[in-house]
């Protein structure tokens, strides 16, 4: 096989070439929609997926109200939710977060002569902590969740008079104490028996389950 070679003559462009860089949008209220995440348990990977639908199943059967407010959480929303939450809840300054590759925002806003302004700054973010619902929230939403990594539910459970459930294994067990919420420590136990784990930091998150409690 013949093989040609040629030369390479490099030139220069010394011509100015103009770069559209768009402004960043400043926070607020409209980006709570942006990203959405999901409150299906189909939207989970597997083996969570389906010990979590066999647990719901199971609480439903013995009576007990399950509402599921978010399962997979894209890395893009939990990333809103973080630092909007840090910078209401722990006064972080909003100049000071991080950016995100695929985020276009601006925590910081500015005065009319141009200084920053941290009332600004601090509503546009809580009006997100009240868009996202993590007014009551204890714990800063993680950054590195088991939601984006579709391992996690949000989910409020509520009956009333005593829950007999069937654990993973079919066994009956009759759950008579309270709090009749996910907060009770017999049905933890039941959610374990499916692998499906009771957030581990207590009441700072009341919603919280995963497949290894974080």
């Amino acid at each position: 096989m013949a093989t040609s070679f040629a030369t390479l003559t490099p030139t220069a462009n010394t011509a100015p070439t103009a770069v559209n860089i768009p402004a960043r949008e400043l926070s607020g209220a409209q980006w709570v929609a942006r990203f959405p995440g999901s409150n299906a348990i189909s939207d989970c990977i597997q083996p969570f997926a389906g010990n979590l639908q066999s647990f719901v199943n199971a609480m439903r059967d013995a009576g007990a109200t399950v509402t599921i407010s978010a399962t997979y959480r894209p890395p893009e929303r939990a990333y809103l939710m973080h630092w909007c939450y840090l910078i209401v809840k722990e006064d972080f300054d909003p100049r000071n977060v991080p950016p995100m590759a695929g985020i276009n925002i601006r925590w910081d806003h500015s005065a009319t002569d141009g200084s920053y302004d941290g009332s600004a700054s601090v509503n546009a973010a809580k009006a997100m902590v009240n868009g996202f619902g993590l007014q009551n929230l204890q714990t800063p939403p993680a950054l590195n969740t088991r939601h984006t990594a579709r391992n996690a539910v949000d989910m409020t459970i509520s009956w009333s008079d005593d829950l007999t459930i069937k654990k993973a294994d079919g066994t009956a067990v009759t759950i008579s104490t309270t709090p009749k919420t996910g907060m009770n420590a017999d049905l933890k136990a039941v959610g374990a028996s499916y692998n499906v784990m009771k957030f581990v930091g207590g009441a700072s998150d009341k919603p919280h389950w995963s497949d290894d409690g974080h």
